[in-house]
């Protein structure tokens, strides 16, 4: 299940939104890599500034019609193959596109990367959260490891 919702001015017209409150149901970065194959999709690239905007509005107005969603991250298709360099400076830019797209656009949250062990990305969702360093945690994205659940 989940919210399917379509426009025309990005190169991607639908985005397809997909929140579990039930924790059982949450899913890994490769479960939730293959639901959205089988859907014929992809996990999220995203593009640019425009794009995330989009991305956080559609999130905003999830969270608004009253379903009760609490903290949860979501998983976005960036991730960091192999644990070559891991812990290098270089890490950063090992992160690529679960779809190919080679948009060099990134929304960090302070401080992340963090590399080591994650290497699978999340956009943060946590609006109950007490806010860290780089502000709340909302819509900037941070590296996980691959099999927590979001």
């Amino acid at each position: 299940p989940g919210q399917k919702v379509c426009y025309g001015a990005f190169k991607r017209s639908c985005y397809k939104l997909a929140y579990f409150q039930d924790l059982s149901r949450r899913v890994g970065f490769q479960e939730a890599r293959q639901a959205c194959e089988i859907d014929g999709g992809a996990l999220l690239s995203l593009e640019s500034e425009a794009e995330q905007q989009l991305i956080e509005n559609m999130l905003q107005n999830l969270t608004k019609s009253g379903s009760g969603i609490s903290d949860g991250d979501f998983w976005i298709g960036l991730w960091r193959s192999g644990d070559g360099l891991a812990t290098s400076s270089a890490c950063p830019d090992l992160y690529q596109w679960a779809d190919g797209s080679g948009s060099p656009f990134r929304n960090w949250y302070t401080d992340e990367p963090s590399c080591g062990s994650e290497a699978c990305v999340v956009m943060y969702h946590q609006p109950t959260a007490n806010p860290g360093l780089g502000g709340p945690y909302l819509y900037q994205w941070n590296d996980d490891r691959c099999n927590m659940k979001h």
